[in-house]
């Protein structure tokens, strides 16, 4: 996937809110809301913020490798005064293996949701795709975990904010079994998510904008029209299936989405003394 080039220099508010996000991420140390910087409900220049600081984030070898859906639950949507999702980027060093473990302090502010992945096997250029044109383009599915994170104090954001924030990334997890569409029905299928064995969230493909093949043609449409659209290889992280939960150091998450199978990760246990300041809002909702 390419990235459209950035003017130079950007305005000083863009650089502004980028600079602070940056270095949220570097220090480890949440940063204040940005939303103040810019335009009040400035979805468009929210996004100038997130090219900026994904293009500065393509070094040693990091490169984009798809996108993610958030905001496709109506309740969320309505809650940040939206009424369409989001997307973000997705890094190669973002990519955790099926069972792998999350370090200690890797995150800020860590949230675990389950989705279904889709794997594209052909470019989608054109603007106004049809759930035909991405049935056609997509190789196959595969069940995924997204660990959202915020580089923002206590999760205050609006949609100005995680727009800024690459969409609240953090990481994620892909199973390891493709799964052909022709093999399985996405808006029929059903996500169960356990926290150390215990069920804390659970939901249906229907609860992502009606199916997960609607918010790939939602995502496919919105970046052929901004001149990016998704390529061949692609990954596309379709959005959640039910609530997040919170994760701590030492939690293990897995899930199971009916028809493509179960994939899980860890957290690393937190050895340090250093207390843990981070105010977290409490799970139930959706990214």
């Amino acid at each position: 996937m390419t990235t459209p080039p950035l003017y130079d220099p950007p305005p000083g508010p863009i650089l502004k809110a980028a600079d602070l996000l940056k270095q949220a991420a570097q220090t480890g140390v949440t940063c204040p809301p940005v939303r103040t910087l810019l335009g009040a409900g400035d979805i468009g220049t929210a996004y100038e913020v997130q090219r900026l600081n994904v293009r500065r984030s393509l070094t040693d070898g990091r490169r984009i490798v798809g996108r993610k859906i958030g905001l496709t639950s109506p309740a969320v949507q309505k809650q940040l005064g939206v009424d369409q999702p989001d997307f973000g980027a997705l890094l190669s060093d973002m990519a955790v293996p099926d069972g792998g473990t999350v370090p200690a302090r890797r995150l800020l502010q860590p949230k675990v949701e389950a989705e279904v992945a889709l794997v594209l096997g052909a470019d989608l250029p054109f603007v106004g795709p049809t759930v035909a044109d991405v049935l056609r383009a997509v190789d196959f599915a595969l069940p995924a975990l997204e660990i959202v994170d915020s580089r923002i104090s206590g999760w205050d954001i609006s949609i100005v904010d995680t727009v800024c924030d690459n969409a609240s990334s953090g990481l994620f997890v892909l199973g390891g079994t493709p799964v052909p569409l022709t093999a399985v029905n996405l808006r029929d299928v059903r996500m169960t998510l356990l926290r150390n064995e215990e069920e804390v969230s659970s939901g249906s493909g229907r609860d992502c904008l009606g199916g997960p093949l609607n918010a790939a043609v939602w995502l496919a449409d919105v970046l052929a029209a901004a001149g990016d659209p998704l390529r061949a290889g692609d990954i596309v992280l379709t959005g959640a299936l039910g609530p997040m939960a919170v994760a701590a150091p030492g939690d293990r998450f897995d899930a199971h989405i009916t028809g493509l199978g179960s994939v899980q990760v860890s957290f690393a246990p937190d050895t340090t003394d250093t207390p843990d300041t981070q105010d977290t809002p409490d799970e139930g909702a959706q990214q």
